[in-house]
């Protein structure tokens, strides 16, 4: 792999991440933009403890603008992008609509490919590798800003999500606190741990998992399985059989693996409802240790945490979404309105030929 950092016109920095060891990537962004301005603010809630970003300048983001017309495409002739060269591999860029910046955190976006139609189960494994690979610089390179705690790398997939940009991508988010999701996890962890003399509870559920029929694919190093709990339709929990707390953990032979097992993983959900549906709407999240204190969690490290993937549609049937209404947005109560054991079973079935 090959990084180039570079700047465009106002001053955000974009990264190209390349293949070959020999390319070069000096192309200059003509276009005329002025300095990006924000307003993210980062504001506590006081009875739920959690923290809301308000960010107003976002509203006048670019939405569902033609092919022709897409930023994420590379710069061709007098069509200018957000990618001043005219072809890339990977390319990842400070987001010019953050939710979070500044003291408030950063974020990224992650172009897979500079093909505007395809998706990322579309790429080669060797592509694959190279997004990963991004993704892991990117988690140290993040890791390091001063107001940085979280790094969460994820992929929205699909127009039922809320997607505004058709090109295959995901997006980087860098948070200045550990995020409510996870500190839930970590509370769970530390409970599990003095109650058990010291048992991990990400070992624990693997274990038990494997063991179980919710098990869709399984590699030398890297596992999937639909969890007992599951919140949602089709929900995957994407896990290396050694427990690391991030990206930058993975061995080389989990890191070889994975393109194999995730591509498999998401051509399965393009099948999961038939021949001739659009393709399943999803989001990618990769759950990752903070990189802050861990103070308020007696007796966990960073080491204690389990990097995984979960992957998940909001599709429950063919033509219908699952919707978070009541209970699940008013109380987040989930109900699920598939068992996991069948949407296990579902996914083992639409396995490639």
């Amino acid at each position: 792999m090959k990084k180039t950092s570079t700047r465009l016109a106002d001053g955000r920095e974009l990264v190209y991440y390349d293949l070959r060891d020999d390319t070069v990537r000096d192309a200059a962004d003509r276009r005329p933009l002025e300095r990006t301005v924000t307003t993210s603010e980062i504001r506590r809630d006081p009875l739920l403890g959690d923290s809301v970003a308000v960010a107003s300048h976002r509203q006048g983001r670019t939405y569902h603008p033609p092919a022709d017309q897409c930023p994420l495409c590379p710069s061709r002739g007098d069509r200018l992008s957000e990618i001043p060269d005219s072809s890339y591999d990977v390319v990842v860029f400070e987001n010019r609509f953050p939710s979070l910046a500044g003291d408030s955190g950063r974020c990224e976006v992650v172009c897979f490919t500079s093909d505007h139609d395809a998706s990322f189960a579309d790429l080669s494994e060797e592509q694959a590798r190279l997004v990963l690979d991004a993704w892991t610089d990117r988690t140290s390179e993040l890791s390091h800003l001063p107001s940085v705690d979280q790094v969460f790398c994820f992929e929205n997939r699909g127009a039922e999500i809320g997607v505004t940009l058709g090109h295959p991508h995901g997006q980087i988010y860098a948070y200045p606190f550990t995020t409510p999701r996870t500190a839930l996890m970590l509370r769970a962890l530390a409970a599990h741990k003095d109650a058990t003399g010291g048992e991990n509870l990400f070992d624990s559920v693997l274990v038990e998992e494997l063991s179980g029929d919710r098990v869709v694919l399984e590699g030398e190093h890297w596992a999937a399985f639909v969890p007992y709990a599951a919140h949602w339709p089709y929900e995957v929990h994407l896990y290396p059989k050694r427990r690391v707390p991030d990206l930058l953990g993975l061995d080389e032979a989990a890191r070889t693996e994975f393109p194999q097992v995730y591509l498999e993983l998401l051509r399965r959900f393009d099948r999961i409802f038939g021949e001739g549906e659009p393709p399943t709407p999803y989001i990618a999240a990769w759950h990752q240790a903070p990189f802050g204190q861990l103070d308020e969690f007696e007796g966990v490290t960073r080491d204690d945490f389990a990097l995984h993937l979960e992957l998940f549609t909001i599709r429950r049937t063919s033509g219908k979404l699952k919707f978070l209404a009541g209970s699940e947005s008013g109380m987040n109560v989930f109900i699920n309105d598939v068992p996991p054991e069948r949407a296990a079973e579902r996914l083992r079935e639409v396995a490639s030929s």
